[in-house]
């Protein structure tokens, strides 16, 4: 039975083709079938149509190679998404700018990655930078930030014609 390992070693360069990244690959059982589920990531993040090309380069791949054998498998190709944890370098790298919260023996904070120099990531927390060494932390997610839509234009909140919600019946 062929390892994880071993398919990033033969997917890395399929996946390459599209500028993008193998960054992980799991295979489990599902009743008599394993599942092959492949997740790929890029600097500029990855969109479903580079998915979906991804999922059918990989899938012909396999399908022209025995690497899987004559046993059936499903295929699931899908991107790392949001609340996947900060794992590997190219992680931190490719999250500058965003809230991160972070655990370990000497810290625990949420603040902003603001620069990343692999092993060290700065965090801006409560308006003081912090550097902190990745490999000292047990957990690090991103935190989903949800930003406030711009007031309209200020003649909007001075038209008196515009109901306010107590206005309304």
């Amino acid at each position: 039975m062929v390892t994880a390992s071993e398919l990033i070693e033969q997917l890395t360069p399929v996946v390459k083709t599209f500028s993008l990244d193998l960054d992980e690959v799991s295979i489990s059982k599902s009743g008599n079938q394993r599942v092959l589920d492949i997740t790929v990531d890029g600097d500029a993040g990855v969109n479903l149509d580079e998915v979906a090309a991804v999922s059918r380069a990989i899938s012909e791949y396999l399908d022209a190679s025995d690497v899987m054998g004559e046993s059936p498998y499903l295929l699931e190709v899908g991107t790392r998404g949001v609340s996947s944890p900060l794992t590997k370098p190219v992680h931190w790298a490719r999250n500058i700018g965003r809230l991160v919260n972070v655990a370990g023996d000497a810290v625990n904070a949420i603040g902003r990655i603001t620069q990343f120099e692999n092993p060290n990531v700065t965090l801006l927390v409560d308006g003081k930078s912090r550097v902190i060494n990745i490999n000292e932390l047990s957990r690090a997610h991103i935190e989903v930030e949800f930003k406030k839509m711009p007031k309209e234009s200020s003649n909007a909140d001075s038209d008196d014609s515009v109901d306010s919600p107590q206005d309304i019946d």
